[in-house]
């Protein structure tokens, strides 16, 4: 899942880069107000972390802007807890509020719900035939047997299992599972998914010629 950053404060923005990328994600960051509001408007994120005190734009006019176009989910941070502030940050369009200094594990568990609720998908676990997925954990386990997936595998096992049913294209793909500073090899994703098949099985993951890639729907009970 690809992530964008905006926050003025160097060190924090630093920070939460790294542990993010640490966590999985791809992240791209901006320092103030224009240039968070020009990547968010050029890139569709699966989400967008926004600082409310910015230079030049502040977040809730960031935010008010963004939300004529898109509907991208936003998790507000700011160091400003009053009720009114959170008000104002909702009925702008956010649709969660963390008071800073936050923990991470908070912090994280939020985006998945975020990340989660935007797809459709309000249960953590997702289940494919005997392969499930963990989205809390980030873990994968198949007939009851833990599977290790690397970073790259899983995020692109849970982008397609988030969008099962749905033709995903290369080009969706690296979008979201890459960042900004990534360079990526052509094949790259071909690479993954057939290690993803090969760890799993063969089926989970079907090509489609021309278009990309699918995790099937269940059928309806």
């Amino acid at each position: 899942m690809r992530l964008l950053v905006v926050e003025d404060e160097p060190r924090l923005l630093r920070s939460l880069a790294q542990a993010l990328r640490e966590n999985g994600y791809a992240v791209d960051t901006a320092e103030n107000g224009p240039e968070g509001l020009y990547k968010a408007q050029q890139l569709d994120y699966d989400a967008v972390l926004l600082d409310v005190m910015l230079p030049q734009i502040d977040g809730w006019t960031v935010l008010g802007t963004l939300r004529r176009q898109k509907s991208t989910p936003v998790l507000m941070l700011t160091a400003r807890d009053a009720a009114c502030d959170r008000v104002r940050g909702l009925d702008t369009g956010a649709d969660d509020y963390l008071v800073k200094p936050f923990d991470l594990s908070e912090l994280f568990a939020r985006i998945r719900a975020l990340i989660r609720r935007s797809t459709g998908q309000v249960n953590p676990r997702i289940t494919l035939g005997d392969v499930t997925l963990d989205t809390r954990a980030r873990a994968v386990v198949r007939a009851g047997q833990p599977v290790a997936l690397t970073a790259r595998e899983y995020a692109i096992l849970e982008f397609l299992a988030l969008h099962r049913g749905e033709v995903v294209s290369r080009r969706t793909l690296y979008e979201h599972l890459f960042d900004e500073n990534d360079d990526t090899l052509s094949n790259l994703i071909d690479v993954h998914v057939f290690s993803i098949r090969k760890k799993l099985r063969p089926g989970l993951i079907a090509t489609r010629r021309g278009q990309g890639y699918c995790v099937e729907a269940e059928p309806p009970a």
